[in-house]
């Protein structure tokens, strides 16, 4: 097992090795603990604050954060006693480790590992925690660790129709498959529980704060399910068209997309409609996400365009043309309020200015950089190659087409961006100084 474990995140060169985990090492007074953290970098440190509760206590007491905080500003020799409010450290090296984040994916060099992960196309992914979930037209979900590329579990899919959307968490894994909201334990491969199928018109999208999933459906309304108590409790009227995209706000706000760039906000907790927003070019909506820390809502059209609202002010602060095929993917590291990562039907991963909507660059991978990466899995194949940075006015359509496949979905972390494919290709973008 890793010295830290995969929800920490360590760099794939990383070649520590102990029995340590958060359950062992909650055995091990605090002063040994920090003494196996202190191995680490700052970036690696703010990771570990997110693994456990008696990991975060731990470095929050300690010294550590405050002299990696130092090192980084270059001051030597500082008083460490002087008074601060609790967190304060964490905060100032998160705002240090997003720093180099930005800069990494503005500037820095791209590596690509890759290897297949389904048989056939992978339509979605979802990452937390140094983990990722992938799924598609196969009938099973795979659970990934983003740092050794194992394949640490699978989920199968009951006879029940196709995969449409998912999510996951700590405890468990939901999902819409056709017309039923299933849900698994993360631990069991077999779902738990399916709830009764045809009680709407085909679903399009998922999303699921506890204790209810919400899906989008094309007749224009959400159906909401109790996932505890295990029946539809209600449903909430947002379009006159197919819902596309939905996503939630912190304060309990429905976020759904449609056809002719319309976006609506229901009240979950009253099931009212708060406002109703549009873009300019009135394209069908294909993507959504929420900023929670800038209160910024960002949307993908089918014609390329991306788009910014404030939903503090409900007005639109941006709307660019980011690509000139369909936007599938658009997303953001937690608490990062610089830059997006927005990928499509023509393979160009682009990185764009939150506050701007600049376009900051675009990558597409170096074919003639295959290398084979060793994979701490007998049975998988990783290969590693490097991404190419492309100018915003070059020719798209002059590129290959194996160095740029389209991207169906995306999901973005520390100083990385995975993306998965048609062909049942995984793809972690690593960017570095």
């Amino acid at each position: 097992m890793d010295l830290i474990t995969s929800n920490a995140g360590l760099p794939p060169s990383s070649k520590r090795r102990s029995a340590f985990s958060p359950t062992t090492i909650q055995a091990l007074n605090e002063d040994i603990i920090c003494t196996i953290f202190s191995f680490l970098d700052f970036v690696h440190i703010i990771r570990c604050t997110a693994v456990c509760k008696s990991w975060s206590k731990a470095i929050d007491k300690s010294k550590l954060l405050q002299t990696l905080y130092h090192k980084q500003r270059g001051i030597f020799g500082a008083d460490f006693e002087i008074s601060t409010s609790e967190g304060f450290w964490k905060r100032q090296l998160q705002d240090l480790a997003i720093s180099q984040h930005r800069s990494c994916l503005h500037a820095g060099s791209v590596d690509i590992y890759q290897w297949k992960g389904h048989f056939d196309g992978i339509d979605k992914c979802k990452m937390k925690m140094g983990l990722v979930l992938t799924g598609g037209s196969s009938k099973v979900m795979r659970l990934w660790s983003v740092e050794s590329y194992k394949c640490l579990a699978e989920y199968y899919l009951p006879h029940t129709g196709s995969l449409i959307d998912f999510n996951f968490d700590e405890s468990k894994v939901v999902g819409l498959v056709g017309s039923h909201i299933c849900v698994w334990r993360r631990n069991e491969r077999k779902n738990i529980f399916s709830s009764q199928g045809g009680q709407f018109p085909r679903g399009a999208c998922m999303c699921y704060v506890d204790p209810e999933a919400v899906v989008g459906c094309e007749d224009g309304r959400a159906r909401v399910f109790d996932m505890y108590g295990r029946k539809w409790s209600r449903i909430i009227k947002m379009h006159d068209g197919p819902i596309t995209c939905l996503s939630f706000s912190d304060d309990q706000l429905l976020i759904g997309g449609s056809s002719f760039g319309r976006i609506s906000l229901s009240d979950l907790s009253s099931d009212q409609q708060v406002a109703r927003l549009k873009t300019n070019d009135s394209a069908d909506l294909s993507t959504l996400c929420y900023n929670s820390r800038s209160h910024i809502l960002f949307s993908g059209s089918r014609a390329g365009r991306a788009s910014s609202w404030d939903l503090r002010m409900m007005r639109r602060l941006w709307e660019v043309r980011v690509s000139p095929n369909l936007l599938c993917s658009i997303q953001h590291m937690r608490d990062d309020i610089s830059v997006l990562a927005v990928g499509g039907l023509d393979g160009v991963l682009r990185l764009v200015d939150q506050q701007t909507g600049d376009i900051l660059s675009g990558c597409i991978m170096d074919e003639s950089s295959r290398k084979l990466y060793r994979s701490q899995s007998p049975h998988l194949t990783v290969t590693r190659k490097k991404g190419i940075r492309v100018s915003e006015d070059a020719r798209i359509d002059l590129m290959p087409r194996t160095s740029r496949p389209s991207i169906n979905c995306l999901a973005v972390g520390m100083q990385k961006v995975v993306t998965t494919h048609a062909d049942g290709y995984i793809r972690v973008w690593r960017f570095s100084k």
